[in-house]
């Protein structure tokens, strides 16, 4: 029996699990920098800034989770957007997925938010065939564009 909830502190250590096992599926385990406490700090410090829900089975054991955050479109208002979204490898296929993510779909219209966003891999066909079930727009054109902290400090302090 599979079960839904919202995400509370004590399940972080499971929950970096999951993200460490995403990072190796989608074959990129270095590119984890994110540690425990930086999770803590920034979902249970004085501004937090995501949240989620876990996927358990049996009510007890925690199988996924859906980690999620706000942002604000000038086009669209504001907007739900799916970080992770995980479920163990060995509970794939069996509905628990879909349960999951269909509580993220009705957490973004309790928000009031004009809609979800989220990124998948173009080689991840399970999860693309398993997105287009829902009709999803996937978008082309688009770069993904970031910095990490060390790059912005050098360019800050160069004064460019």
């Amino acid at each position: 029996m599979y079960t839904v909830r919202e995400g509370i502190k004590e399940d972080l250590p499971k929950v970096f699990e999951l993200v460490q096992e995403l990072a190796l599926y989608e074959k990129a385990p270095e590119e984890v920098t994110n540690t425990l406490e930086m999770m803590e700090r920034d979902g249970f410090g004085p501004s937090p800034v995501f949240q989620f829900f876990v996927l358990e089975k049996n009510n007890r054991d925690i199988i996924g989770t859906a980690i999620y955050y706000y942002r604000y479109s000038t086009w669209k208002g504001k907007r739900l957007y799916l970080e992770d979204y995980i479920v163990t490898e060995k509970e794939r296929g069996q509905g628990a997925g879909k349960m999951l993510f269909e509580r993220v779909l009705k957490k973004s219209l309790e928000e009031n938010c004009t809609g979800m966003m989220w990124q998948v891999l173009d080689w991840n066909e399970p999860a693309i065939n398993f997105y287009q079930k829902y009709s999803t727009y996937m978008e082309g054109g688009w770069y993904n564009c970031h910095l990490q902290a060390e790059e912005i400090k050098g360019f800050v302090n160069d004064n460019r």
